[in-house]
């Protein structure tokens, strides 16, 4: 082999070096585009599946409430439940709820599109609760609404109730005691005033009757 034909063979293996190796020629060799879909399809395979339908919703505003929060988010979707915190004595809005849709891609989207959403100066804190952290008395009574419980009626119907003769002679009792310090005060204040007198009565037990055994 001549020294034309050794440059000649030189020329050959350092195109092909450069050119690197053909589609389909090594074992290893895979196009990006299809190596970016394993990569894709190996996360999601990875990814456990979303069954979670139920939202926290945090910040809320006031005036937005079960009504006004299901006719805003029935616009993704099917809702199913809508829950908003209250306080038991007032009724008053805890600004924090809950929110159940029947899909739960349709779920999933709202976590991701409207966490840190501005609404009526608020903003939103959306995230999805797993369904083994939805607390099982969480929806209950939630399709009679809330009642907030009467307390002025509970307290009328304790005082008007019929007392008994300790009961009320613990009343009279307490007043007396009162009335002795109020009295006490005022004296040491260096003040001139005459109290009035309480009149009351406290009514005497009954006793009991013994009868002779003949």
């Amino acid at each position: 082999m001549g020294l034309r034909d050794k440059k000649r063979n030189q020329r050959r293996v350092l195109s092909r070096r450069s050119a690197g190796p053909k589609t389909g020629d090594g074992k290893d060799f895979l196009p990006l585009e299809g190596k970016e879909q394993r990569i894709r399809e190996k996360k999601q395979a990875e990814e456990p599946e979303n069954t979670a339908t139920v939202l926290y919703i945090g910040h809320v505003p006031h005036g937005f409430y079960e009504d006004q929060m299901q006719g805003f988010f029935q616009q993704f979707g099917a809702v199913k439940r809508v829950r908003v915190a209250r306080n038991r004595k007032t009724g008053k809005s805890k600004h924090y709820g809950f929110i159940e849709f029947e899909n739960p891609e349709v779920a999933k989207i709202v976590a991701d599109e409207m966490n840190n959403y501005l609404l009526f100066e608020h903003t939103l804190q959306i995230a999805l609760v797993p369904p083994e952290k939805v607390h099982a008395k969480l929806w209950k009574g939630v399709r009679k609404g809330f009642i907030p419980v009467d307390r002025v009626a509970i307290e009328r119907n304790r005082l008007s109730k019929d007392k008994t003769v300790e009961e009320h002679k613990k009343m009279v009792e307490g007043i007396v005691k009162r009335d002795e310090k109020r009295r006490k005060r005022i004296k040491a204040a260096g003040i001139d005033y005459e109290c009035p007198a309480l009149i009351g009565s406290v009514q005497p037990s009954a006793k009991k009757i013994k009868f002779d055994e003949d």
